[in-house]
């Protein structure tokens, strides 16, 4: 059999499902110490940034600090209701990139403008955990507010991501949010607990052992940034998560899901956030 009616047969198969549970089985990983060190050490370089940046009003936001002829273009079109998506590398103190032993780091910025919105408008929806799945679906199919102290979250969420394959996962997150002044707030999530769901859905669903799974999201920190300025709200997040590396053989089926995956799932979240505080507006103005 040429290679590729093996490949449109195999495709074919899985879209019918018949081997679909297998394929998964078939590309487990494993997450290793040393690519968790270089994650940590990639993140910790990116929030010192990160941190300058938000002590700055001026420069708050990742597109404030753009060249003047780029930030005003960019800040034309968020207002015509565009979302502004940008990758990210944050490099080692030589100018080196940082690589991850067996895995990618996948790092993006985007950012939404909604305007007529308020600063409490925006805080309130991101808040209420207990609705995300209303508002994020359908990537989050459950969301559960676990506990509250303050500013200080803990969450839960069931993700669903499809790209060839489906992947569920069951996460739990850490987010803290932090005002700066009336006008600017910035947030911090990161995953305490990431297990794939095997047979989701399923009387016998089940979780992997986590970090020996199929290795589709083993770790994911969002940093969200929210400034009240120009008669609405400026909503940006900078993510940054890591996967498996992509497998010889199986580039075909696995690349597709981590390297679009992370930038489509961030502009889903921004463009939905945007929405239903939209919707919420609106709804208002009736009443």
């Amino acid at each position: 059999m040429r290679r590729s009616s093996f490949i449109t047969t195999l495709l074919a198969l899985l879209a019918t499902g018949v081997l679909a549970a297998k394929a998964q089985d078939l590309m487990s990983a494993d997450l290793q110490p040393q690519t968790v060190q270089a994650f940590s050490g990639y993140v910790s370089l990116t929030e010192a940034r990160i941190e300058k940046q938000v002590a700055d009003p001026r420069n708050f936001l990742y597109v404030d600090q753009l060249p003047e002829s780029r930030r005003s273009h960019v800040l034309s079109e968020l207002k015509q209701g565009r979302i502004f998506m940008e990758r990210l590398v944050t490099r080692d103190a030589s100018g080196g990139e940082i690589d991850a032993p067996g895995g990618l780091i996948h790092h993006w910025v985007g950012d939404v403008f909604i305007p007529g919105a308020s600063l409490p408008q925006v805080l309130d929806l991101v808040e209420d955990y207990n609705h995300h799945q209303e508002v994020y679906k359908p990537e989050v199919t459950r969301s559960r507010l676990i506990s509250r102290d303050g500013n200080d979250f803990k969450v839960f969420y069931r993700l669903v991501k499809h790209k060839v394959i489906t992947v569920t996962l069951d996460t739990e997150h850490d987010v803290r949010y932090t005002r700066v002044d009336d006008s600017h707030w910035y947030s911090r999530s990161v995953s305490t607990r990431i297990a794939e769901v095997a047979d989701a859905g399923q009387p016998d669903e089940h979780e992997k052992p986590v970090g020996h799974d199929g290795g589709f999201l083993w770790r994911i920190n969002s940093y969200w940034r929210f400034v009240e300025r120009d008669g609405g709200v400026y909503v940006e997040c900078e993510s940054i998560s890591l996967t498996r590396d992509i497998p010889t053989g199986l580039g075909w089926m696995i690349g597709p899901f981590v390297t679009s995956i992370p930038k489509e799932s961030l502009e889903h979240t921004l463009g939905s956030t945007r929405s239903a505080v939209l919707a919420k507006i609106a709804v208002a103005r009736t009443q």
